[in-house]
């Protein structure tokens, strides 16, 4: 009787056997399959990055529905409103509170290097937990002081004696826009492809580094439904209640309408697809090129495996059994090497870029997917591998 398993016991690794022949040609192989790994791991690395880092403030904002212009962009370009369509939303029953927000990009003095970058600017009224974060919570009362601002210690930058001395209690003291302001504590947002990093204070101050903004000019409108209160039902109400001069959305309504002004509108995203899709393209025609000059190199062999009455379809899975050998070890050092330059990319950019499961499996069957395409490609050579050409 036929037994499978003994069958398969008995088979020789055929595949293994070929590429571990030559030790140099399989070490190239690798490299090229790890560099095409480490290829897409990076594109999708900063693209997800993109998304994380676009959102990181949204996921903290204490709203459960936003009002803002539908004239802005996103979060970091948001035209303004009407304060008063905040009073009018008041009247709409299921809401519980109104809350402006402020904000504007502005460039700052970094007060340990002295030099000029950007930075985004966020007021809202110390009353209200705005960002629900404990480090803001305890410096609410530092807020209401005349220009004093908390600092992102998670800014993009050199910032390490800032930091120290904000969090031995020494304020520290620097310029916006010809304005001194003091940094009275920080808390942690982090930069994003749009900003290196985050100020945030009262309205009133927020007010004075921008004279020329007027209070009654809101840039993001935050709504607290009372409890019970269904969101998607009270965006309806808002809507009708509201002119159209605002655009109204729940909390996880806004933060898919952030990562779709990055997918859509911008480049980036684009750029980071294609370059996963370049990735996987360079990998086919590395392994492609490795296949194919085995088969050419072992062309004798294979005839005279034909003429010893093995079929075609046995050939076909030595072929893929070297597809499948080259991008389960090809990945092993793409993995590493990724997580490596993950880990150089985060500290030097302050972006949330890190291995995850979920990535580590789609490369991996991205390779396999590589590798098996390559292998059916490589295998029409197999066709001229005729044994009376031997014998």
């Amino acid at each position: 009787m036929f037994n499978p398993i003994a069958s398969l016991q008995r088979r020789t690794p055929l595949g293994w056997l070929q590429l571990s022949h030559q030790k140099g040609k399989l070490f190239v192989a690798l490299a090229g399959i790890a560099f095409a790994d480490v290829l897409m791991f990076m594109q999708l690395g900063f693209r997800a990055a993109l998304f994380d880092s676009s959102i990181r403030t949204h996921n903290i904002l204490d709203a459960d529905v936003v009002i803002f212009s539908p004239q802005g962009l996103n979060f970091g370009n948001l035209a303004t409103f009407p304060r008063r369509r905040l009073l009018q939303a008041q009247d709409v029953p299921g809401v519980a509170g109104a809350h402006p927000m402020y904000i504007a990009n502005v460039v700052w003095k970094n007060p340990q290097t002295r030099k000029e970058t950007a930075i985004r600017v966020v007021g809202f009224e110390p009353d209200f937990l705005a960002i629900k974060l404990p480090e803001i919570e305890k410096n609410l009362d530092q807020l209401k002081l005349p220009d004093t601002f908390l600092f992102d210690q998670e800014t993009r930058g050199e910032y390490k004696q800032v930091i120290a001395d904000l969090n031995a209690g020494k304020p520290v003291t620097t310029e916006v826009d010809h304005r001194t302001i003091k940094l009275a504590g920080n808390f942690s947002i982090g930069s994003s492809f749009g900003t290196d990093g985050h100020l945030l204070s009262s309205s009133e101050n927020f007010l004075r580094l921008f004279p020329r903004r007027n209070v009654q000019s809101v840039s993001l409108g935050l709504l607290k439904l009372q409890p019970g209160a269904d969101a998607t039902q009270v965006v309806s109400q808002l809507k009708q209640h509201l002119p159209n001069d605002v655009l109204v959305m729940t909390h996880s309504e806004f933060i898919e309408f952030e990562k779709g002004y990055w997918q859509k509108n911008t480049s980036i995203g684009f750029i980071f697809s294609l370059g996963v899709s370049m990735g996987f393209i360079v990998g086919i025609v590395i392994v492609y090129q490795v296949l194919s000059t085995d088969v050419n190199s072992h062309m004798a062999e294979y005839a005279t495996f034909k003429a010893m009455g093995y079929s075609g379809g046995y050939l076909l899975t030595v072929i893929f059994e070297e597809a499948i050998i080259l991008a389960i070890l090809g990945f092993i050092p793409g993995s590493i090497g990724a997580i490596a330059l993950y880990t150089m990319a985060r500290n030097g950019t302050k972006l949330p870029i890190a291995m995850t499961t979920a990535r580590a499996l789609t490369v991996l069957i991205m390779t396999l997917i590589m590798c098996v395409i390559s292998g059916a490609i490589a295998t029409r050579k197999l066709q001229s591998a005729d044994p009376a050409d031997i014998f």
